[in-house]
């Protein structure tokens, strides 16, 4: 287990991190995409990326991790959570956005400037 630590840290010397996380949204209608976002995060800096959008952009909103809206009748954050998302920003599509400092989150993505609940409603979360 030392070793795989040393492993680690040696990396991270050359500026190569291991591990991160990647976060897809995609619907489709009638076999064409709607919406197709794709979201990572390494090293504490996440990227979102607005791939298609019928809309011509990605609509964000990226909140504290167990606190975006659930899909249900109360839409009500699962935790005890502020309302309200830590940012909320557009991408157009072919674009892309990063933020730095940003770890463990939740995402809501849609192709409408919705209300926070219907963003993470349905196929869209």
């Amino acid at each position: 287990m030392k070793f795989l630590a040393l492993i680690y840290f040696v990396l991270s010397l050359f500026g190569c991190d291991i591990g991160g996380s990647s976060y897809v949204t995609r619907t489709t209608v009638d076999g064409t995409d709607t919406l197709y976002s794709q979201a990572t995060t390494q090293a504490g800096v996440a990227r979102f990326e607005c791939l298609r959008s019928a809309s011509g952009a990605c609509h964000y909103r990226v909140y504290a991790h167990g606190c975006a809206p659930t899909s249900g009748p109360d839409q009500t954050p699962s935790g005890s959570c502020e309302s309200d998302p830590i940012e909320r920003f557009t991408v157009a599509r072919g674009d892309s956005r990063q933020i730095a400092g940003l770890t463990g989150f939740d995402l809501c993505v849609s192709a409408e400037d919705a209300p926070a609940g219907r963003a993470c409603d349905g196929p869209e979360r």
